[in-house]
């Protein structure tokens, strides 16, 4: 049986208008998670929320630390927590 779990992570570094937000949907979906992607107000900042398998949630949070190929990636914060299903799908959050 698969774990369910929740993860917050803010990614920083050179993240915003690089395609990251349109890739890291892209890898959510290819993954089998819900949840959302935005741009913070600091433009070197974009926040995930994501729930799914601990194990694809993983694999998203290795995905994360590279980013989009225009993107270059400072580092990722992450937290993780209880999984919520709180969320239907995976989009981006505008």
């Amino acid at each position: 049986m698969k774990e369910l779990a929740s993860i917050q992570a803010i990614i920083h570094g050179r993240v915003q208008g690089v395609f990251y937000r349109d890739c890291t949907l892209r890898k959510a979906k290819e993954l089998g998670l819900v949840g959302c992607v935005r741009n913070l107000p600091d433009a070197s900042k974009v926040e995930v929320l994501a729930e799914g398998d601990k194990e694809e949630l993983g694999k998203l949070v290795n995905w994360l630390d590279v980013g989009s190929p225009e993107s270059t990636v400072e580092r990722v914060d992450s937290n993780w927590s209880e999984y919520t299903g709180s969320y239907p799908d995976f989009r981006i959050k505008y």
